[in-house]
Formats: structure tokens, C-alpha cells, sequence
């Protein structure tokens, strides 16, 4: 019986804490979620001997955070899949590594971007050539990243709004874009924004800004988690910092803009991008 377990036992973080034991754990979890589901790839990444991996995966199944899912039968192999349980950490990986990137690699300030010489904007700018996890187009496609955007009415804007870093700049992105369409179009491109926003919140903005392409809800961090975007927490939610992405029919990332300061400028200079890769 695990110590957690005899003392703060009504205590939902000791508890929590019995489960994910250590910090390979939560690397475990972030590997996973980014499609690196087997048992030698996570080796690989992470660098742990096989003994440990194998115990750590297997309290993880015991525990109900991951499903195991055959490959192959002989040898039998197994994918390490994240069960509904599991993805309800998601926002704890979020969490960590907004924190981790704002307090201990940064110097505590909110903000919603980041240095071109950052480790983040490093990391990020590393995604060109990596495939995006569950995600599912037509062919080739932007997908812009932004804080948030609301139409006027009932929904009204959260409080401090106009406080919030890059909330000034999302209308003038997404309306760009969308003057900009038949060119990307032209070019056999799609145009997808994506907001942490919830569906109904980002439907009402696209109808009343008149956006000619969807917006796409990350509520639940999926796709945040999976590639781990920078984000910062404001107004009582997490925000994707601004980026953009253009992915290939496969869902492999060709560019990468990050970090984007010039919202409508940023439009134009994809579109530079896109001529030269399709």
C-alpha cells in the first residue's frame, strides 16, 4: 500500500500523486499523447532503461491511465494509448508547461509570445517535418492559432478582456485570412483557425465576422497537448500563444510562423510560404 494511501487520504493531489509517481511518468504521458506509443520508440525519446519503462507502463494500465492495443501477435507487441482517464491530464501537461516555460525558463511575466531566440520558439519551430496526431483534412492546410475571439451579444467578452496579451489582434487575423481565402485556394490551400474556445463561442464569432472557413475548438487540449503549443492562462482559460502552422494532406507540418507579432502581416508572409511549398 502506497503512502498517499494511509495519509491525506481525502486529499485529490496525494492521491493523484500515488498514481503519477515521478516526473517519467508525466514525460510518459506527454510522449504518448504526442503519437510515440510503442515501447522502443518511448525508449528511445526518453532514454530509460527497459526495466523501468516496463514497470511504469504497466502501473499506468494498472491504474487505467493507458489501454494497451495489440500490433502484433507474434512477438506480441503492444500500442500504449491513452484511455479517457488519462487524457483528463492533458490540462495538468498544459499547466506544467506553461508554468515551466513562464516561471523557470522565463521571467514570470504573462505574455503571449515569445523571443525568436526562446527554447520555445525553438521547440516549436522544430515541428516542421512532425505529423500531427488524430488530425484529419482535405489537403493541404493553415491552421492559425490564436487567443480567442467573441462576437458582440449575449456571450459578451470575458472580463479583462482588453487586458488579456493578443486578445487586441485575433478579429484582424481571422477577418485577413479571410479576404485572403480565394488566394490560398488558388493555391489548392485550406484556411483553418484554431482557439481553445468552445464550439458555440467560435461559431457565433465566425457567423458574425462572416469567415468563409471554419474555426476549429481545442477545448479539451488535444491537439495543444499533442504538440505541445505554447500557451498562457488568462481570463480563466488557456489560450494558444500565436502561431501558424501549414500541413500537408498527410498532416505533416511543412512551416511553421512562430512568433507572429504582425497578425495581418503574418498572412501575407504565409502565403509567400505556401507558393513555395505546393
Amino acid at each position: 500500500m502506497r503512502r498517499v494511501e494511509l495519509v491525506d487520504a481525502d486529499c485529490g493531489i496525494a492521491q493523484a500523486l500515488g498514481v503519477l509517481a515521478d516526473w517519467w511518468t508525466f514525460l510518459l504521458v506527454r510522449d504518448i499523447a504526442g503519437g510515440v506509443t510503442r515501447f522502443d520508440a518511448l525508449q528511445r525519446e526518453l532514454g530509460m532503461s527497459r526495466r523501468a519503462l516496463t514497470e511504469r507502463l504497466g502501473s499506468l494500465v494498472e491504474h487505467g491511465v493507458l489501454r494497451r492495443e495489440a500490433y502484433s501477435q507474434r512477438p506480441p507487441r503492444y500500442d500504449y494509448l491513452l484511455t479517457p482517464k488519462g487524457e483528463g491530464l492533458l490540462p495538468v501537461l498544459i499547466a506544467l508547461q506553461d508554468w515551466g516555460a513562464r516561471h523557470v525558463m522565463g521571467d514570470g511575466s504573462l505574455t503571449a509570445t515569445s523571443a525568436p531566440s526562446s527554447a520555445e520558439a525553438r521547440r516549436v519551430n522544430g515541428l516542421v517535418g512532425r505529423r500531427i496526431p488524430g488530425l484529419e483534412v482535405a489537403g493541404p492546410t493553415v491552421l492559425f492559432f490564436f487567443p480567442g475571439a467573441f462576437a458582440p451579444g449575449s456571450q459578451g467578452y470575458p472580463p479583462g478582456w482588453g487586458d488579456i496579451p493578443g486578445a487586441v489582434g485575433c478579429t484582424l487575423e481571422c477577418t485577413t485570412y479571410a479576404s485572403r481565402t480565394a488566394d490560398f485556394a488558388a493555391h489548392g490551400v485550406q484556411i483553418r483557425g484554431v482557439s481553445t474556445q468552445r464550439p458555440d463561442q467560435l461559431a457565433a464569432f465566425a457567423e458574425h465576422a462572416g469567415l468563409p472557413y471554419p474555426l476549429i475548438s481545442d477545448q479539451d487540449e488535444r491537439l495543444a497537448a499533442s504538440l505541445r503549443l505554447p500557451t498562457f492562462r488568462a481570463g480563466g482559460a488557456d489560450r494558444f500563444k500565436r502561431l501558424t502552422l501549414f500541413v500537408d494532406a498527410t498532416t505533416t507540418i511543412r512551416a511553421v510562423q512562430f512568433p507572429v507579432t504582425d497578425p495581418a502581416g503574418s498572412v501575407t508572409e504565409m502565403l509567400r510560404l505556401v507558393k513555395g511549398l505546393v
